[in-house]
């Protein structure tokens, strides 16, 4: 791998960020490559973020800050930071490192062997791979939601929602260019993009493990119910070409 854009959407994770910085940059003194940057895009944290990753780009000029203009969403948060990215390849994670970034290997090897142009983590794949499960309630919620979400988008995926995400530059920068949803329902989106668009998006099994604190509400979750519609709509509107 060349060069590498890590992209993670950050909302008040003061707490989290710290440790996460850390373990990112040891991951990518392994590897090495040409270019790395870490990209924080800090949706309009009430906390410490922002100070939190000023303080460790300081000492690591790897890490960058964006700003949202506000709290605007993960969506928004994802698009911004795969619009400044400057590697050839660009991963977002989850600021909680739910999926472990040396699963990162996992993906690069996959659209290496397979001549892909990405991959997104899974946990339906392999669901032994799972060490901390989250609820009976959200894991239930989830496959139900995947099933809803194949039957209208057409999408072959099992897991859309696992934030744990590789994109070629190509296929970023077209995804990002015609992503509209702006919220947590943006995964469905980009992959409906990526497929429309013709790149080949591969699903691989990860190591996952729940981490309390999630960002993700009860509200958020029913709204995600409804966002493979809003695909649907917006591709009958022309507004992925």
């Amino acid at each position: 791998m060349d060069s590498l854009s890590i992209i993670i959407p950050a909302y008040n994770e003061q707490q989290r960020l710290p440790a996460t910085l850390v373990t990112v940059a040891a991951f990518l003194d392994t590897l090495s490559p040409a270019f790395a940057e870490v990209l924080v895009v800090n949706d309009g944290s009430r906390d410490a973020t922002a100070q939190v990753v000023r303080d460790f780009a300081a000492r690591d000029p790897r890490v960058r800050l964006l700003e949202n203009p506000g709290n605007r969403g993960k969506g928004y948060a994802v698009r911004h930071g795969m619009q400044k990215a400057q590697g050839d390849w660009i991963l977002f994670s989850d600021a909680d490192l739910s999926a472990p970034i040396d699963e990162l290997n996992k993906l690069w090897a996959a659209v290496q062997s397979q001549k892909a142009d990405g991959a997104i983590g899974s946990r339906a794949l392999d669901r032994s791979l799972i060490g901390v499960h989250q609820s009976v309630f959200r894991e239930t919620s989830g496959k139900f939601f995947n099933l809803v979400m194949r039957l209208i988008t057409g999408l072959p995926y099992r897991d859309t929602q696992c934030g744990f995400k590789l994109f070629s530059r190509p296929a970023a920068a077209a995804v990002a260019a015609r992503q509209r949803i702006e919220g947590f329902g943006f995964d469905v989106e980009i992959l409906f993009i990526a497929k429309k668009h013709q790149f080949r998006i591969l699903e691989v099994p990860v190591r996952w493990n729940n981490v309390e604190g999630t960002k993700v509400s009860l509200w958020n979750g029913l709204q995600a119910f409804l966002d493979p519609l809003e695909v649907r709509r917006n591709d009958l509107r022309g507004l992925y070409r």
